[in-house]
């Protein structure tokens, strides 16, 4: 299988680690400006239960908007399709993760999609629960059953530092609440989703994640299905056409795997039927994505001729 040799990736870490210095941590979130920009790793797990890896993997980092996947994945296995589409859109957009203005502009007043900001707090909404702590160990619950790690958790200190500091999403919540996409307490809201986002994860548990969509909702190394066929096929649709923030089209085009990216520098890539891959580097391309993973990414696409397409 490609890719099987983890001296391949060491080649591929080492040659993607000079485009780190072209980008910048995401210092908007106080925690996450605190990340070591040279940082870099991958990992690639199979379903065999064998994984090949490269770098620095035993660093932990959090899940920010790679949790946006998971989350649309339990709210469809909760509520259906029907429910959560009449709450937010299936279209992408060429604007920013956190921009307000199609809100403005589309009727109904729904999100384009649950991989932008707006999106993802309406899916967010919908995850079950009486309580935010009911909420957040409904959504730790399955991101422990997707890695199968027991001890998966939130960081605090970026949970705080992002509810502290999300006057943004604040906004986009209240705009929704105001036509109806959203019901109840958006500090509640906003206090699950912080820490939805706050998961902490390394490249490891993040290719296990990635590996379930692979192979269409089942653990291919225990046999055990955890998402629906039918909805680990729409996150991956989703991933294609919105998951690299608005650069999706450019990565689907040099790149062409299904994938999703977060602020704090990680990266959930799906080759489908063969392995998941995880990979993390905070430093940023002015897209919000990793810059040195995005290039990891493209010398293991093109090499090994990934591309879905």
């Amino acid at each position: 299988m490609a890719c099987k040799s983890a001296s391949e990736l060491e080649r591929t870490v080492n040659a993607a680690r000079e485009c780190i210095q072209y980008g910048n941590v995401a210092a908007y979130i106080p925690a996450l400006a605190k990340a070591n920009k040279e940082d870099l790793a991958i990992a690639l797990y199979y379903p065999d239960g064998t994984c090949n890896s490269a770098g620095d993997v035993n660093k932990r980092f959090t899940l920010q908007s790679i949790s946006k996947v998971i989350s649309l994945a339990l709210a469809l296995m909760e509520h259906g399709e029907k429910y959560v589409f009449s709450k937010v859109g299936m279209e992408p957009t060429g604007d920013p993760f956190h921009s307000i203005a199609k809100l403005e502009t589309t009727v109904p007043s729904k999100p384009l999609n649950p991989m932008i900001n707006a999106g993802a707090l309406a899916v967010t909404n919908m995850i079950s629960g009486n309580t935010a702590s009911e909420q957040i160990n409904n959504f730790t619950s399955f991101v422990r059953k997707l890695t199968g790690g027991d001890h998966i958790s939130y960081s605090s200190e970026v949970a705080d530092s992002e509810f502290h500091t999300a006057y943004l999403n604040r906004s986009l919540g209240y705009y929704m609440k105001e036509h109806g996409i959203i019901n109840g307490d958006i500090e509640r809201l906003l206090d699950v989703y912080t820490k939805q986002c706050a998961i902490n994860i390394n490249c490891i548990e993040l290719a296990k994640i990635a590996l379930v969509f692979a192979f269409d909702g089942t653990n291919p190394c225990t046999g055990e299905r955890i998402i629906p066929a039918q909805i680990a096929r729409i996150c991956k649709t989703f991933m294609v056409t919105c998951g690299m923030y608005n650069a999706s089209g450019e990565f689907a085009i040099k790149i062409g795997l299904p994938a999703k990216s977060g602020v704090s520098g990680g990266i959930l890539a799906v080759l489908p039927n063969k392995f998941g891959i995880g990979i993390y580097g905070p430093s940023l391309d002015d897209k919000g994505n990793s810059i040195a993973g995005l290039k990891m990414l493209e010398i293991l696409s093109t090499t090994f001729k990934l591309s879905i397409f």
